[in-house]
């Protein structure tokens, strides 16, 4: 009956464009509460899409593929990992919902190929030196602006024979930064011959071989068509010709070129003589160029039944896509019919013309590592450009994740020791002679004497020089790792923030969501709630109320902060409800003194808490007090809570036990055990390690001893993988993820595991949130994205002035980024004049200059909707607590606000205003379409129609076009 009356009213509310997405949200509202345990579940606590559960079967199971000759006898096996994206019956789990949103290229080369982005071509320094092993290394440095942005910061790369450390570090005019400190950010102290610089220009063309060894910006794929009934390569590689389907999937792939007098990326095939086939299929994907080696397109031999010539070029491709004939029911392709050591991902692909759609199966060698984007459930794509869009990119993650594997990574390591040791004996006859000892361990941008300054001017114009034909030579080349993109006009980001308040005046302590609203503690004004642009903020308490940490939790109805003034540091517990009607009745702001009631006594001296974040029967709260853990849990089922009627629900809380540790911890984090009797965990960071305490028995395990002289802890997130503990352990650069799992009674059995990985953000980040499937580093100026599955990058963002302030349940940040840069289109670029040096409005929006003498800082706040990142709504009261609510003035006594813009007043433009907007968006349109379809072989007339409709409240922009092209 209630999904009758869902669809009843939404069949009303279609009738109203601006109940839609109400509408919408009802459906999911509906399936929510069809889901959720009897146990209230808060909407800041309920947080198993964001921190857990999460599954690696999303990608795939490994499985022994055998593969037999006509007769059935055996003739290979091998194991791999089958990603169907289908739901099979017998299996215990769902596949995650694909979006589209969730197709990203991992480890983007626009973003990992440093040397050749921000160091070639520009002043920088270079230096040598062997460490305590007396293995050489080799360190670049350079200060740079993050990509136009005035966000000037160093950026340092280490080369060493185990591979490449890229860091960035933040850059202060009054403080110099020494090669000593880089190293040491770098967890290198010890050497064996100290770092100097190399000042021969000539080092950059060795550098940039260094880097190419991360692997190809270029990639060569090839294409096996295989008809309905064939199970052996032989038969496979003997089909002379293909089908019309086929045909069809090559036109979808990409474009027909003649192979002779080709002057692109070749992909190992024949230019010149035609001994490779006449035609082949190509495109440019995203900067990359990609040859097909495509079988009825390579040569076809009739005495030769084995096709060696067309298993020599497929054969060696690391990726190869089989096309099969044939409905799911005929027999299926497995890995193990191509006798292939070097191939080590299929993709397997069926067209279904009875409804025009293409399903897709990965075969993945089990060594690889686990690469996106998982599979849709089914794995059937109807759209041909979205099916296109994610086969090029799982194919090109593929590749990138294969070379991490056992053969390659150590092939790669051997060939990057052998150049970097080969490179050092070449210098070693300059590092007495040409070396100046007085630059050893110097500024990394050194101030020349006068005497010598037009001799090191002269010098840098010639590294300059130097570096600028490198590039040119390495771009006309073809291997310039570049961020051109010849897939799409504009594609929203599902990291895109929103401005939630412009010309906030002070500084945030800490927040918590509070329904649509956020609750705010300053240090200068006390606790204010802000409802956005629509409502002014609306003082809770007072300054002296000095509060450090909070938690809103609605379903318990509950508020907790700890507020932190010397001595008397406290927790407090109130009811929001208590809190809501005192605003609603026009109250005096509530203070220090009027919250005694409030505070839990023996928790004095508090300097950190943390609670339980998933679903349980109670509340739990531990308190650190110096190296004392003080653990609460409350009295009541949280449905109850309320009941009660008292103002203070500080009676409903109890004290079970404290637990001594040898330090006091810097950072802590509730896991939740399996049964939630007697195993319960908390881990804690301190000195050089991070522990696991038994919070029945009080017992420490050893988790992980971070290996580093200095160590700044940033986090421990409780992520659980298909209902197993696991924590992301975060401090300076790294990030480890490591399982705790099974638990064995009240001992958790902590030992190295498969899933066990760990990764090194590019800064180091004050604060970590993880939204499955994503893991966001929030860092001074930065916001720097990566997959919570594998670590892989795949944005960065520059966010000057950065803080981060709730994310608990949506992202709520603060910066001093304009209004229009946060919330534009996270499009990328489209413009063929961009050259690969020069950053472009995909990797970052433009920021203001610098302020100038005599302005105020100006504070946005900027909100990233958490059902963005995890693909579905959490649920929580849609209602702020300021609706419906008077707002009153301000008592005299209290801090008053700095006037805020109103969302009326700022969204009031001119008729004047609104042409020059339309008049300049159009244009830049026009531009960035212009670029991309001269990029294409196909042309097309097109015309744009800008057309504004001013609303209460709202400004609109309708985008028309009368394309003729797709």
């Amino acid at each position: 009956s209630r999904n009758l009356l869902v669809f009843a009213c939404g069949l009303q509310l279609l009738h109203s464009p601006g109940l839609i997405g109400l509408y919408q949200s009802s459906q999911t509202d509906m399936h929510l509460s069809l889901t959720v345990p009897l146990c209230y579940s808060s909407a800041s606590e309920d947080l198993g899409c964001r921190r857990g559960d999460f599954s690696r079967k999303h990608y795939g199971s490994v499985e022994l593929l055998i593969s037999s000759d006509a007769d059935g006898a055996i003739q290979r096996a091998g194991r791999f990992r089958v990603e169907n994206g289908s739901s099979d019956e017998t299996l215990d789990y769902t596949p995650g919902t694909w979006r589209r949103t969730d197709v990203h290229l991992e480890n983007p080369e626009y973003h990992t190929r440093w040397f050749f982005k921000y160091f070639l071509g520009k002043v920088h320094q270079n230096y040598v030196g062997t460490d305590a092993e007396k293995n050489p290394f080799y360190l670049s440095v350079v200060l740079s602006d993050q990509n136009n942005q005035r966000v000037p910061q160093y950026r340092a790369i280490l080369w060493r024979k185990t591979g490449t450390l890229k860091i960035s570090l933040p850059y202060s005019p009054t403080k110099t930064l020494s090669v000593k400190s880089i190293l040491s950010a770098m967890n290198m102290d010890r050497f064996e011959k100290g770092p100097r610089e190399i000042l021969n220009p000539e080092i950059q063309k060795d550098l940039l071989v260094l880097e190419e060894q991360e692997g190809s910006v270029n990639f060569k794929f090839g294409v096996l068509y295989a008809k309905d009934g064939q199970l052996t390569d032989d038969e496979m590689f003997s089909n002379e010709t293909g089908s019309e389907n086929f045909d069809k999937f090559l036109s979808l792939l990409g474009d027909t070129i003649t192979l002779q007098g080709w002057a692109g990326y070749r992909g190992g095939l024949d230019t010149k003589n035609d001994t490779t086939g006449i035609k082949s299929i190509y495109t440019v994907y995203q900067g990359h160029e990609l040859m097909f080696h495509v079988s009825t397109m390579l040569p076809y031999s009739k005495e030769n039944k084995q096709q060696v010539e067309r298993k020599r070029h497929i054969g060696n491709d690391i990726v190869t896509i089989v096309f099969q004939e044939g409905d799911d029911a005929s027999s299926s392709f497995k890995p193990s019919m191509i006798r292939s050591h070097f191939t080590h991902i299929f993709a397997l692909v069926r067209y279904n013309s009875q409804n025009d759609s293409y399903r897709l199966k990965i075969f993945s060698e089990e060594s690889v590592p686990l690469f996106g984007p998982p599979l849709p459930s089914p794995p059937v794509f109807t759209d041909h450009q979205e099916f296109r869009d994610f086969l090029l990119v799982k194919l090109i993650n593929g590749e990138k994740a294969t070379l991490e594997t056992p053969t390659f990574a150590q092939k790669r390591q051997r060939t990057l020791d052998m150049l970097i040791r080969s490179l050092y004996q070449d210098l070693m006859p300059d590092l007495h002679k040409n070396m100046l000892n007085r630059r050893s361990f110097s500024d990394v941008l050194p101030e020349s004497p006068k005497s010598a300054r037009k001799k090191e001017e002269a010098r840098q114009a010639e590294f300059v020089r130097i570096g600028q034909a490198l590039k040119l030579k390495t771009i006309v080349r073809g291997d310039a790792p570049t961020s051109l993109v010849t897939t799409g006009l504009c594609r929203k980001e599902p990291w895109e923030s929103q401005l939630f308040c412009s010309t906030f005046p002070y500084d945030i302590v800490c927040a918590d969501s509070w329904g649509q609203s956020v609750l705010v503690a300053t240090d200068a004004a006390g606790v204010m709630l802000l409802d956005g642009e629509s409502l002014p903020p609306v003082h809770v308490f007072d300054r002296t109320m000095v509060v450090k940490q909070m938690h809103v939790l609605e379903p318990q109805d509950l508020l907790i902060t700890r507020t932190d003034k010397g001595k008397d540091a406290r927790l407090y517990v109130f009811r929001l409800s208590t809190i809501k009607k005192g605003l609603e009745e026009r109250q005096l702001i509530r203070g220090k003194c009027d919250s005694r009631e409030n505070k839990l006594e023996k928790t004095k001296g508090c300097h950190l808490y943390s609670i339980n974040t998933h679903h349980g029967s109670e509340l739990r709260i531990v308190a650190a007090i110096r190296n004392k853990l003080l653990l609460i849990t409350r009295k009541h089922p949280r449905f109850s809570a309320v009941a009660t009627g008292a103002d203070s629900p500080v009676e409903e809380f109890q004290y079970i036990r404290e637990i001594c540790l040898c330090d006091p911890p810097v950072v802590m984090s509730l896991v939740d055990g399996p049964t939630g009797e007697n195993d319960n965990m908390i881990c804690v960071a301190y000195k050089h390690q991070f522990d696991l305490i038994n919070e029945s028995t009080g017992d420490a395990y050893r988790l992980h001893h971070a290996e580093a002289n200095r160590v700044n802890f940033v986090a421990a997130i409780d992520v659980y993988e298909d209902g197993e503990a696991g924590l992301l352990l975060c401090y300076n650069y790294i990030c480890y993820y490591k399982k705790v799992c099974p638990f064995n009674g009240s001992t958790p059995m902590i030992q190295s595991n498969t899933s066990d990985f760990h990764f090194s953000w590019n800064q180091m980040p004050n604060a970590i949130v993880c939204a499955f499937p994503y893991i966001l580093a929030f860092t001074t100026d930065s916001i720097e994205i990566r997959l919570v599955v594998n670590g892989n990058l795949v944005y960065t963002a520059v966010v000057p002035e950065l803080q981060l302030a709730a994310s608990r349940s949506d992202i709520y940040f603060v910066s001093s980024a304009p209004v229009s840069s946060a919330s534009n289109c996270s499009s990328r670029d489209t413009s063929s004049q961009s050259s690969p040096q020069t950053p472009t409005g995909y990797e970052m929006p433009m920021f203001p200059s610098p302020l100038g003498d005599g302005e105020a800082a100006c504070k946005h706040i900027f909100k990233i909707p958490l059902c963005n990142l995890v693909g579905r709504s959490i649920e929580r009261p849609l209602k702020s607590p300021l609706v419906n609510k008077v707002l009153t003035t301000p008592a005299p006594t209290m801090v008053a606000p700095a006037p805020l813009i109103s969302a009326t007043h700022s969204l009031s433009l001119s008729r004047m205003e609104i042409k020059e907007i339309a008049s300049r968006t159009r244009k830049e349109l026009l531009g960035n379409l212009s670029c991309f379809y001269g990029t294409s072989n196909h042309w097309c007339s097109f015309g744009l129609s800008l057309t504004y409709l001013l609303l209460p409240g709202t400004a609109t922009f309708e985008l028309t076009s009368n394309s003729k092209a797709t």
